[in-house]
This record gives structure tokens, sequence and C-alpha cells, in this order.
């Protein structure tokens, strides 16, 4: 029986932090084990989400940071500047999904927030969205009708979340919504560390004809804590073309499309 792939470095991150949540702190020898690496493997990775901020170094280990459980910051994330190309390329395949004189839901996120300009090429667009720094990029395309949904201000994020935010988009007819998130895979299907979000992402998911994921590949593999819905709920997934070739074609027998965006060459 063939083993499972190795996880890639952001898979494996993911992974540490969710052992971490559950223990608080663990020693390396321990993550070494229950990753399946080597010891200075986990170092590397340690020293990458201690830049990040998310966890501190202890002797012979490693603990969470006190904001353990919460995404990176947006506006300090070196990882969206990094990833920005693919979340263009993601963005200009999403942006066919929409027509003109449609209610549109952007969800927090820059790949969601790099879809603006495109929808700016469409007549009679309303944008709903939840995420503070796409409603001041809409601020340059006075032809967009805006709606912001309110709700309690998550700053890691720049968005709101909770039942707030939940009860204006069931106030809503969203003709297609653009849902985001940082981690995916076909076994958990869309997680999230932050128990709010679930609230709003499945508010979305009732209030929407169409629901479309947008998530890179680096995303893939990935889960955390709390449970938004499995992959078959989406009507449409896309993300870029360095998705694995078994899980798009997974998605597909589950009856999803998938639409791989191609990357550019360098």
């Amino acid at each position: 029986m063939a083993s499972d792939p190795p996880l890639i470095p952001e898979q494996r991150q993911h992974e540490l932090l969710r052992l971490l949540r559950g223990a608080g702190a663990l020693s390396i020898r321990h993550l070494a084990e229950l990753l399946g690496v080597s010891h200075m493997t986990v170092r590397r990775d340690i020293v990458v989400l201690e830049s990040e901020g998310r966890v501190v170094s202890v002797q012979g280990g490693v603990r969470l940071t006190e904001r353990a459980g919460t995404e990176t910051p947006r506006e300090r994330t070196s990882r969206a500047v990094l990833e920005l190309p693919r979340k263009k390329a993601i963005a200009g395949e999403a942006a066919a999904l929409v027509v003109d004189d449609s209610v549109v839901f952007l969800d927090a996120g820059t790949t969601c927030e790099a879809l603006v300009p495109h929808l700016a090429l469409r007549s009679g667009v309303t944008v709903v969205t939840n995420d503070f720094f796409a409603i001041a990029t809409l601020r340059d395309y006075p032809s967009i009708q805006t709606i912001h949904t309110g709700g309690t201000v998550d700053a890691a994020s720049g968005s709101a979340t909770g039942p707030l935010a939940a009860a204006t988009l069931g106030a809503l007819a969203v003709d297609v919504a653009f849902l985001s998130t940082g981690a995916w895979d076909t076994t958990h299907g869309v997680t999230t560390p932050e128990l709010d979000k679930v609230t709003l992402k499945r508010a979305v998911l009732d209030a929407a004809s169409v629901c479309v994921l947008v998530a890179d590949s680096t995303k893939y593999g990935a889960s955390e804590r709390f449970k938004v819905a499995p992959l078959d709920a989406f009507d449409v997934v896309v993300t870029d073309d360095e998705l694995d070739e078994v899980a798009a074609a997974e998605l597909r027998e589950r009856g999803v499309e998938v639409r791989l965006a191609p990357m550019a060459a360098p």
C-alpha cells in the first residue's frame, strides 16, 4: 500500500499549529514523531511560525503565543505578497462566473479582494462583503454598489464576523458568493480556526444561488479545528493549475466544477 506523500512546508506548519492548539506546548522530539519528520525540519518550521508571531520557542520545545488560533494579520504577512500572482490568476478565472446586474458576495481575504477590478467590467453589480480591505478598494469603483455586512470586527483579518454579519446575509439574495479559506482538503472540507467565521460562511452558503470556493493550491491539504462545509457544498472550486491532479479528479467525481487558473510563467 502506497504511503501518503510528504506534506509541503505550509501544510506541515498548519498541522504543527493544530497539534499545539490541542496541547498548548510540545517538545521538538514529540513534534518530530507526530509529523514524521526530522528535528531539523521541525525547527525550521518553528522559525517560520515565530517570524509570523504564532508560536514562541521554549526550552526543548515550542508553545502557542497568546494570540494562538487566530490568523496572521494581512497587513503584516509576507505570504499574501508572495502568493499575489497566484491569487490574481485565480481572481481572473473566478470573475468569469459573474454576469451583469448580479449580487456578489466577497469573503475576506486577498484572493477575493483581487476580484474587485474584474467586477468593475460588469454593469449593475452589487457587492456584499465583510472585508474592510475590499471596501477600501471598492471606493475606487463608484459604479459598483457596495454593502458591508457589519458585525464583530476581527482586526487580524481586517474583516467582520459573527451572528450580526450573518444576519445581514440572511436579508439578502446573493447570486454568486466567493468564499475564501486558509485550509481545505477533500477529507475535512473547508475549515477555519475561528468559530465566528463558521457562522458567517455558513450564512453565505445558505444565501447564495451559486457558491464558489476560491483558494490557492498551497492551502490544500491543511485543516483547522472548526468545520465550515464539505467541498461538495460548493458549486465551483477555483484554484490554480498546481493543484494535485488526484484532488481535482476527486472533486469532479463529487459533482463539483473545478476551474484551474493557469499560472503565468516566471
